[in-house]
C-alpha cells in the first residue's frame, strides 16, 4: 500500500494529500532558503514518483521564483505559509517538511550547500534547549 501522507498552511486554508514516497530530505543552508524561511535551513522533502492532491485552497497558493534561478516557494496567500510546489514541468514534488501534519516517513538525508550556512549556525549546538519557551 502506496504511502499517504497529509499536510496543510498555518490557517488551514490549504490542505493536501500526498501519495508515494519521498527519495530525499535535504537541509539547505543557501542564502536564499534561509531568506526564504527566516532561519539557519529550509528542510525540504523531494519525490519524482509522488502525486499530490489538494483538498482545499490550490486558488490561494502564490508562488514566487527568484529571478534567474531554480529556486521557487509555494506559500498560501493568507497566512504566508510554504507549501509544496511542483516543479521542473511537472517532474518533481518538492514539500517544506514543516507542511506535514505529520511525520514525513524519512529522515533528513543530507545537509547541502554548508559553504554558504550562517556564521552563528555553528554555536547552536552548544546553546540552552527548552522544552517550552524560557521562563
Amino acid at each position: 500500500m502506496p504511502q499517504m501522507t497529509s499536510g496543510s498552511c498555518q490557517c488551514g486554508a490549504v490542505q493536501f494529500e500526498i501519495e508515494g514516497e519521498f527519495q530525499s530530505f535535504f537541509l539547505c543552508h543557501c542564502g536564499r532558503c534561509r531568506k526564504d524561511t527566516g532561519s539557519a535551513h529550509a528542510a525540504n522533502l523531494f519525490s519524482t514518483t509522488a502525486t499530490i492532491t489538494w483538498l482545499s485552497g490550490e486558488d490561494t497558493i502564490a508562488r514566487y521564483q527568484v529571478p534567474e534561478t531554480r529556486h521557487v516557494k509555494s506559500f498560501c496567500s493568507t497566512c504566508g505559509a510554504a507549501v509544496p510546489s511542483i516543479q521542473m514541468d511537472g517532474a518533481l514534488l518538492v514539500v517544506p517538511a514543516g507542511s506535514l501534519d505529520g511525520e514525513p516517513g524519512i529522515s533528513p538525508t543530507a545537509h547541502i550547500c554548508i559553504a554558504s550556512r550562517a556564521g552563528w549556525e555553528d554555536a547552536m549546538h552548544d546553546i540552552p534547549k527548552f522544552e517550552g519557551l524560557p521562563a
